[in-house]
């Protein structure tokens, strides 16, 4: 456990940091009401949508930059630093154009009141400026990591997150500038993370220094494409999911149904995050002794991570169910959002050990070698929280439709995988005196 702990940590560290970044401008932003609250929510969703494609370059920086270095191929390495850096600027660039000029069309797609519309767009056009410091900073990590200076991405991205927290309520509130205040707040301090990225860059000479902008050429293109790409579009397919779930928030709860989803999600992004820590952990852990062929040793670290998964799913739920409303009002504190917000995360409660499971047992999997089974499992039954939802908001259950739909699908999900791994365990492993249990 300490072993897998130590993997687990710095991987963490990095989710909070950027998670925290919305849930700041959430608590500052709440002051002022839920009617800002829904506003930045939406833009949250659309940014996050947005950024899925950070991973292109994000991931093809850590996979081929690493490949180079491992291959002792310097000037190839440098080559595909280079082709990283000038691509996620090309794409982010685009992005960011079609952004700022489509933003009334996209927040149209929600169908908020005309005063919140307003403000989401304005948000909307600030943030979507901020694009290519977002993008090449994640490009700047994924090089960092491949080089194997993890630590540099997380300092750097800490003082980005202490400079924002710092700005917020100093824009928000005290000049009064309200949403567009919390985007300056969050466009200014991804320009300074940007900025110390390139400043370190300078500093360290990484891969003995390289160009940062370069002619693109096809086969290294393609290349880069070819591993990234999978994940971009996997987690874009999942926002999609989110996006449909929030016009329908909206359409039958109103600006409350919208706050209640995007504040409820990033609140419930805490339990993911740390899932997904250990979840990444536990791959990397049981992809080494898998291929040593160190099975009991798998099969131990297995059954200690789902039985300390168990008791913090279990947790969390009880802390959701039992004390919604209060964790909610801390992010939004007037009366009507946080009595909303509350049943969101009492609904969403019920789910949270089986979400747990499902994404530890998806790095279980992916340590394995077998990332098919899992990629499955979560397009299906996110896809199907959608007629879910649908059912049940035509049983007359009004917003608690949508959030059941959402509750239903998550715990489809984890019983799915779990029982889907005990019914190829035995031929994994090739033996049969080890059993996974709970």
């Amino acid at each position: 456990m300490r072993q897998l702990m130590t993997l687990a940590a710095p991987i963490m560290a990095t989710s909070f940091i950027q998670m925290a970044y919305s849930l700041t401008d959430t608590a500052w932003v709440g002051r002022l009401g839920s009617r800002e609250v829904a506003a930045i929510g939406t833009i949250s969703l659309v940014m996050w949508a947005a950024q899925t494609f950070t991973n292109l370059n994000k991931i093809g920086s850590e996979v081929t930059v690493s490949q180079a270095i491992g291959a002792q191929d310097s000037s190839l390495a440098k080559q595909y630093a280079t082709h990283n850096v000038t691509m996620s600027l090309v794409i982010s660039v685009v992005l960011g154009t079609l952004l700022f000029l489509l933003a009334p069309q996209i927040v149209s797609i929600f169908e908020l009141e005309e005063s919140i519309a307003s403000m989401s767009i304005n948000y909307l056009h600030i943030l979507s400026t901020s694009l290519p410091f977002f993008f090449l900073a994640n490009t700047f990590t994924g090089i960092y990591n491949a080089s194997g200076h993890t630590r540099v991405p997380f300092y750097i991205s800490g003082v980005g997150l202490i400079f924002n927290m710092i700005l917020d309520p100093i824009l928000i509130l005290k000049f009064h500038w309200g949403t567009q205040g919390a985007a300056i707040a969050t466009w200014l301090a991804q320009a300074l993370v940007f900025g110390l990225f390139l400043y370190r860059l300078h500093k360290d000479k990484l891969l003995g220094g390289f160009k940062l902008l370069g002619t693109l050429k096809q086969k290294e293109s393609w290349h880069i494409f070819k591993i990234g790409a999978p994940v971009s579009g996997f987690t874009l397919l999942h926002c999609f999911v989110n996006i449909y779930l929030m016009r329908m928030a909206s359409t039958v709860g109103g600006h409350i149904g919208v706050m209640s989803l995007g504040t409820g999600s990033e609140i419930e992004a805490i339990t993911w995050n740390t899932s997904q820590g250990v979840s990444t952990a536990l791959s990397t852990f049981v992809a080494q002794n898998y291929a040593a062929k160190c099975y009991k040793r798998v099969v131990k670290s297995i059954q200690k991570v789902l039985s300390i998964g168990c008791i913090f799913g279990f947790f969390t739920s009880l802390l959701f169910i039992f004390a919604g409303k209060q964790i909610f009002a801390i992010f939004v504190p007037e009366e009507e959002a946080f009595r909303a917000g509350g049943e969101y995360l009492f609904v969403l409660g019920f789910s949270q050990f089986f979400m747990l499971i499902e994404i530890i047992m998806q790095g279980i999997f992916y340590g394995i070698g077998r990332s098919v089974p899992p990629a499955i499992n979560s397009v299906v039954f996110n896809y199907m929280r959608i007629p879910l939802a649908i059912f049940f908001v035509s049983l007359g259950m009004g917003l608690d439709g949508i959030w059941w739909g959402i509750t239903v699908g998550t715990i489809l999900k984890g019983i799915c995988i779990f029982s889907w791994f005990i019914l190829i365990r035995k031929s994994i492993f090739k033996i049969k005196r080890y059993k996974i249990t709970m």
